[in-house]
């Protein structure tokens, strides 16, 4: 008679993957909210999107390789890496955009590796990279939230301009666009003006960062804290990529205001938040150790800082968590905690005859 023996643990916590991320899922939902009020239903609309191709991808994937649909298809990964993309393609895309975004993730960052837990990199952020890199004008063409409102862009106009590219009032995507607040900064700043006057009188600019932007980041941080509080991520990744950033950018702020914007616009603008909360945090791409997490997450950091001022990409969150990603294996090797009731020892001396003990 054989007996079938699980494998450890044998004693289940009652947390589940599925659980996790409809956790995470339900955190973004104000964020979510708040960006549909600012900037229109296109995110709405590129969720549906992102949501339908993600599943269809994973479905098609885990087919060509054999394995069990259900499991899988339900666990939330799927569902949440679509989200995340959306969240970061511009709400008037073209819905193409969307589609090859979330296929890319799917199924070259994700299935290609073998699946949720064996990627090394941060699907969403993959497929953001691969489609900011292909279709630049695509995925820099963003319209500001007044606009939108000064126009009256419904559910229905949003729809067409998505789908068939049709404008109302006979505009074009070139008319409604413009500059976002990390590019329309960077872009002042080469033509030699000051930040206090690309700031003076501009409608894109709030309190902190972009009109919009800074409430969005409001709720993602509201929702970031929560997800803390339930213990469903710890608080060393969003502490350390929020405190580096904080930190070189009130140092260069500090050496020269002019030249440099403050530092709660870098927090408040583009999508720090939601990577220091949501996209850093990712268990299976990210430092796993508590100090390797600090380490992971000040690198993400710095380097958001360093490619937004000195580098081609405004926002550069992407990057830096790609390139952390890539370094997060490493970071673990050396900040490995001892194993309690081991401790590394000398080893002995051999004997004068070189034999050793006998």
């Amino acid at each position: 008679m054989s007996l079938a023996t699980p494998s450890s643990p044998h004693i289940h916590s009652g947390a589940s993957i599925t659980a996790l991320m409809l956790r995470v899922l339900l955190a973004l939902v104000p964020a979510i909210v708040a960006y549909t009020w600012f900037f229109g239903w296109g995110l709405i609309i590129n969720i549906g999107i992102a949501v339908t191709v993600a599943l269809g991808s994973e479905a098609l994937m885990l087919r060509l390789r054999r394995r069990p649909l259900a499991p899988f298809l339900t666990d939330g990964s799927a569902v949440l890496t679509a989200v995340l993309l959306a969240f970061c393609i511009p709400p008037l895309a073209p819905w193409w955009i969307t589609v090859m975004g979330a296929a890319f993730a799917i199924i070259v960052a994700k299935q290609l590796y073998g699946g949720l837990g064996y990627n090394p990199f941060n699907p969403a952020m993959v497929g953001y990279v691969m489609l900011l890199i292909s279709f630049p004008l695509e995925m820099t063409s963003w319209v500001p939230s007044h606009i939108l409102h000064q126009l009256q862009i419904g559910f229905v106009d949003t729809v067409q301009i998505i789908f068939q590219r049709d404008f109302p009032y006979a505009l074009s995507m070139d008319a409604l666009s413009a500059a976002t607040p990390l590019d329309s900064v960077k872009t002042e700043l080469g033509l030699n003006h000051t930040v206090p006057e690309i700031i003076a009188g501009n409608a894109i600019f709030g309190d902190f960062g972009g009109v919009g932007w800074e409430w969005v980041g409001n709720w993602v941080l509201l929702g970031g804290m929560w997800l803390i509080f339930k213990r469903d991520i710890t608080w060393h990744i969003p502490f350390s990529v929020l405190g580096s950033l904080f930190a070189i950018s009130f140092f260069f702020f500090m050496l020269d205001p002019d030249a440099y914007p403050s530092p709660m616009f870098h927090l408040f603008s583009g999508a720090t938040l939601l990577a220091a909360f949501f996209i850093a945090t990712d268990p299976v791409s990210a430092s796993t150790t508590p100090r390797g997490r600090l380490i992971y997450g000040a690198g993400i950091g710095l380097l958001i800082y360093v490619i937004r001022t000195w580098g081609s990409y405004p926002d550069a969150v992407a990057f830096a968590v790609l390139l952390m990603n890539m370094a997060a294996p490493t970071i673990d090797y050396y900040t490995r905690p001892p194993v309690f009731g081991h401790a590394e020892t000398e080893p002995e001396p051999a004997s004068e005859n070189g034999g050793g003990d006998t």
